[in-house]
């Protein structure tokens, strides 16, 4: 049969195509058919928000952040919180991309073209005519991984889920009335006494019984929970390790030199002195001629007489600057000078003199007068960085080859990672105490939602066997394997008497200090004068609390100031209690006009993005927004790495 099928292998294939591809026509193809599932993170509107998008999204804001800002921490931009961050702006734009479809919100070609001049790098691209070079602008786009058309599309969505939250944030006002009432009230000051009745201070009175800690163990179960946890053991696979495993040769070194030594060396600098005759690129046309005409003529003079450059310069140049020089610009390198200044003095031989140039600025005659060459450092001085480039860019072209290796060898192994450790040359990490969510000190791998999902997996946790390969980041695979795994469970009481102890001291003494301060609050509202303990007059703000606690100051700022004085009491929790005597309010200073026109910008500012965040809640409720993923706040327990 097989020897048949053989034979005829061309008939074989030409059936299957015929039976086959008729299914995809009919069916479609499902995306998750060329993509491995990913687990749901979110929904709006219905719509699936998949691992994979969040961890694209993530990717993509992660290079965006470096591009601008090359010195930032990478732990920071691989947090928990930061990934939750993204997950958060991910879906914003999902709502209201949905609002701005919902309501017919569509951008114009007129809006589009306002809103493309309005962008700097673009504007810049406008030749003296007034046309765009199209040229430079697909280039420019194409630096972002973009066509022309869909950086627009892009533009013109934005444009679009703009004007969404635009409508509300921008139609936000206040009355003289309202701001005066608001900023009142928030930059008035009070005259307090406080009185603090600290939980510690009655902890001593606190004497448990074993009884009394066993009925507080059945009553707060939850607190005494010791949450399901791994010790695991993962391989890394990234650029560096790659670039460790790679032994460069002596050869490919003094090829790289040969061909990159006057990169590396530095750039070339040369000296020039120029004559300027200024013309505003918008000057009138007539104008421009004019001063093309000025340049020519003193273009011909120099080139009668070469040695008249520099009092021609003196005389003559607009560019004040240089011309008390003589014109001289002193060295500078490319990149330092306007494109077309630029290209003419790099084409010159030293001593030559240019036709005029035309720029931005005007017309320039440019005279070339020396030419720095910088000196060509030896094999030995560049080899550390030649090996340090060779590296890098040979494990770019590597690492393709490498992650199929990996990603191949720890399904084929999976009862173990050694051996892929030991045949790609990776050090198998370990940690304890690993959870399903990502703890907030988790960073690398042990801080992706998408690898502990594979971690805590049924075949993971019940096989030990090795999970497959996760991309937790650009060029960056792991794979892990579970050691040891506690289910979650109650601590027993023995186990944690010493914890259950200090809780119910540190709750009893809170409860004894709040009965004292409230029995002196009752006492002293009652008679006034017979308050003691108070500590001395101090005046406290919204903006100056004067080390009291949040609490306090708010209770302050909330109370009622009639009759004066006023007594009231706060709740600190755990802390105590505290009671407060309010002797009177400071009104604030009228600001002059100038203050008082900025507060009114800035409280309708904060009006317009309290009326904006309402909105926003109000439009995830009527898209049905789901975030599945835990905000990583919730999370208390670390990881310990080794």
């Amino acid at each position: 049969m097989f020897e048949s099928i053989r034979k005829h292998s061309k008939i074989v294939m030409v059936f299957l195509f015929l039976l086959i591809i008729p299914s995809f026509v009919l069916v479609g193809i499902d995306s998750n058919y060329f993509s491995e599932k990913s687990p749901v993170v979110a929904r709006v509107d219905g719509q699936k928000i998949n691992q994979t998008d969040w961890d694209n999204a993530h990717r993509m804001e992660t290079d965006r952040i470096r591009a601008q800002s090359p010195s930032v921490d990478p732990k920071l931009l691989d947090s928990p919180s930061a990934r939750y961050a993204t997950l958060e702006r991910l879906v914003r734009d999902r709502v209201l991309a949905a609002a701005a479809q919902k309501m017919h919100l569509l951008t114009s070609d007129a809006r589009l073209a306002r809103s493309l001049q309005e962008i700097p790098a673009i504007a810049g691209l406008k030749r003296p005519d007034g046309t765009l070079d199209a040229d430079a602008y697909r280039a420019l786009v194409a630096a972002q991984g973009l066509t022309p058309e869909g950086f627009e599309a892009n533009v013109r969505r934005d444009i679009s889920v703009n004007q969404v939250m635009g409508g509300v944030m921008g139609s936000a006002f206040a009355t003289d009335a309202q701001v005066k009432l608001a900023l009142d009230a928030l930059y008035e000051r009070r005259e307090v006494q406080v009185a603090r009745f600290n939980a510690s201070d009655f902890a001593a009175k606190v004497t448990p019984t074993d009884a009394d800690l066993e009925a507080y163990y059945k009553a707060h179960p939850e607190q005494f929970q010791q949450i399901e946890q791994a010790a695991v053991e993962y391989l890394v696979l990234d650029l560096d390790s790659v670039r460790a495993s790679i032994a460069l040769g002596e050869d490919d070194l003094r090829t790289y030199y040969k061909e990159n030594v006057g990169r590396m060396a530095g750039k070339e600098e040369r000296r020039a002195s120029h004559i300027l005759i200024n013309a505003a690129k918008d000057a009138p046309a007539a104008d421009r001629e004019k001063a093309k005409a000025r340049a020519g003529e003193l273009l011909a003079q120099v080139r009668k007489n070469p040695a008249s450059f520099a009092e021609l310069a003196k005389k003559y140049s607009d560019d004040k600057g240089s011309a008390v020089a003589g014109g001289d610009l002193n060295f500078f390198a490319r990149g330092a000078m306007v494109k077309p200044f630029e290209e003419a003095a790099f084409a010159l031989k030293k001593g030559e003199i240019s036709d005029v140039v035309e720029s931005d600025f005007g017309y320039h005659i440019i005279e070339l007068t020396d030419i720095k060459t910088p000196r060509q450092p030896s094999f030995e001085e560049l080899r550390p960085t030649m090996e340090a480039e060779l590296k890098q860019q040979q494990a770019q072209r590597k690492f393709a080859e490498v992650a199929e290796s990996f990603t191949n060898s720890v399904y084929e192994q999976a009862d173990s990672l050694q051996p892929v450790a030991e045949k790609l040359k990776l050090k198998v990490l370990t940690a304890t105490g690993v959870m399903r969510s990502p703890a907030p000190s988790a960073k690398g791998p042990l801080a992706n939602a998408k690898f502990l999902e594979a971690l805590f997996s049924a075949d993971s946790l019940e096989n030990k066997r090795n999970t497959e390969a996760v991309e937790f980041g650009p060029s960056q695979l792991v794979s892990g394997r579970v050691t040891a795994y506690t289910p979650a469970r109650l601590l027993p009481l023995d186990e944690v008497r010493a914890r259950v102890r200090t809780l119910y001291v540190t709750e009893k003494s809170a409860e004894l200090a709040r009965k004292e301060g409230e029995t002196k609050l009752a006492a002293w509202k009652a008679a006034p004068g017979s308050a003691t303990g108070l500590a001395p007059a101090t005046e406290v703000s919204r903006e100056q609390s004067r080390n009291l606690p949040r609490p306090i100051v708010d209770a302050v700022l909330r109370a009622p100031a009639d009759p004066l004085p006023g007594w009231t009491g706060v709740d600190l929790g755990s802390a105590g209690y505290a009671v407060v005597k309010i002797s009177r309010v400071i009104p604030r200073e009228a600001p002059d006009a100038q203050r008082a026109q900025q507060e009114r910008q800035q409280y309708v500012q904060w009006l317009a993005t309290a009326e904006g965040s309402a909105y926003y809640e109000l439009l995830k409720q009527r898209f049905k927004v789901q975030i599945k993923a835990p905000r990583p706040s919730l999370i208390t327990e670390g990881v310990a790495e080794k």
